[in-house]
């Protein structure tokens, strides 16, 4: 096989996207760690006492891959909706701090800003403690998150949509979306939820783990043991969501396989996971959709792009809590001789024009 990564190239890649502008658009939360120590079991009920230590707050959903983006220094703008209250506060005074652009975020009164409290022991998670609001965000909350990407997405060299289930990536809010952006060229990427049964169609990039696939099909999965490229299942899901849909690129994440890279006209790539230990998983789509977008706006191939997305998954999984990657950390792990992807009889040639998929959905 042709050589298609290598250290040179994705040194070069990380630079270009320096100069290149992203939008995340989504639900946006806030992750709290408290974290401790276990030393016996309660007396009032058969449960740990954790002897508290300190606690964080990371971002967390859309907000997340904003700071993924911003910490591979992507200038990145972020839009959603938060509360007034102290964990909408303490969101963006993080954010800020990370150099991600807040102007887009809308606050409303009605709405909680999402706060997950994870209690952490010995780098275990004991519980977790979601405070939220799950209710669809109102049409005028919608239509104002739309007037200020208006204004933004014609600067933007791609998009992304972060939905989490919380509300705000409506259908109205999709739509819109995808709209301004094929009207104006830019590449949109969704991190898709089943449950909404959104319009997913014609979309540059949609990024399902597994199970999110098979539902989005309808189909039952009952073979995950099987290696990628021999499961038939998961093949036969992967043409369906990409003929149904009429995807550009679909971008299939397998926890401990790694990922299927899926695209029109093109037999699957599997691209095996370089993760050498897991610590949490936490936040690892995230990345694998701010990577693989910004190298995307950067010039990659889709599957350079989901080469260089699976490496920094790889990394954060290898870091306890929700997590990121910096261009030093890709590049001290990237090897100076090229990176391959696993081929078989059902893979094609790795040449893939860039542009490609954006001019094919009008996205």
């Amino acid at each position: 096989m042709s050589p298609v990564l290598n250290r040179s190239r994705v040194k070069h890649l990380l630079s270009t996207a320096r100069q290149r502008q992203l939008v995340v658009v989504g639900d946006l939360m806030l992750d709290q760690f408290i974290w401790g120590r276990v030393s016996r079991i309660s007396p009032e009920a058969p449960v740990p006492v954790v002897e508290y230590v300190q606690e964080s707050c990371m971002p967390g959903g859309a907000a997340n891959v904003a700071r993924n983006l911003a910490a591979l220094r992507v200038p990145t703008r972020l839009f959603g909706l938060i509360g007034r209250d102290d964990a909408g506060r303490r969101l963006q005074s993080l954010l800020r701090e990370q150099a991600v652009d807040c102007r887009g975020l809308v606050s409303q009164a009605a709405r909680l800003t999402t706060l997950k409290t994870r209690v952490v022991a010995h780098q275990q998670q004991v519980v977790r403690v979601d405070r939220e609001t799950r209710h669809d965000a109102d049409p005028a909350a919608t239509r104002r998150l739309l007037r200020r990407l208006e204004s933004q997405i014609p600067a933007a060299d791609a998009v992304i949509v972060g939905d989490y289930g919380k509300g705000v990536v409506t259908s109205a809010l999709l739509d819109g979306v995808r709209r301004l952006c094929r009207a104006r060229g830019v590449w949109l990427s969704v991190d898709p939820k089943p449950v909404h049964h959104l319009d997913l169609s014609r979309l540059s990039l949609i990024t399902p783990n597994r199970k999110e696939a098979f539902e989005l099909a309808g189909v039952p999965d009952g073979s995950r043991t099987m290696p990628p490229l021999q499961d038939a299942a998961l093949l036969e899901v992967a043409r369906q969501l990409i003929e149904n849909l009429k995807l550009a690129i679909l971008l299939i994440t397998l926890g401990d396989q790694g990922m299927l890279l899926c695209q029109r006209r093109h037999k699957p790539f599997h691209i095996p996971t370089v993760a050498q230990e897991v610590f949490d998983v936490s936040g690892a789509g995230d990345t694998v959709i701010a990577t693989f977008t910004l190298a995307i706006a950067a010039g990659a191939s889709p599957l350079e792009a989901a080469l260089l997305s699976n490496h920094a998954a790889g990394i954060v999984v290898g870091k306890v809590g929700t997590a990121t990657v910096s261009p030093e950390e890709l590049l001290r792990h990237c090897p100076p001789t090229p990176w391959h992807a696993e081929r078989s009889r059902n893979t094609a040639a790795p040449g893939v024009d860039p542009g490609h998929a954006v001019r094919e959905t009008g996205a």
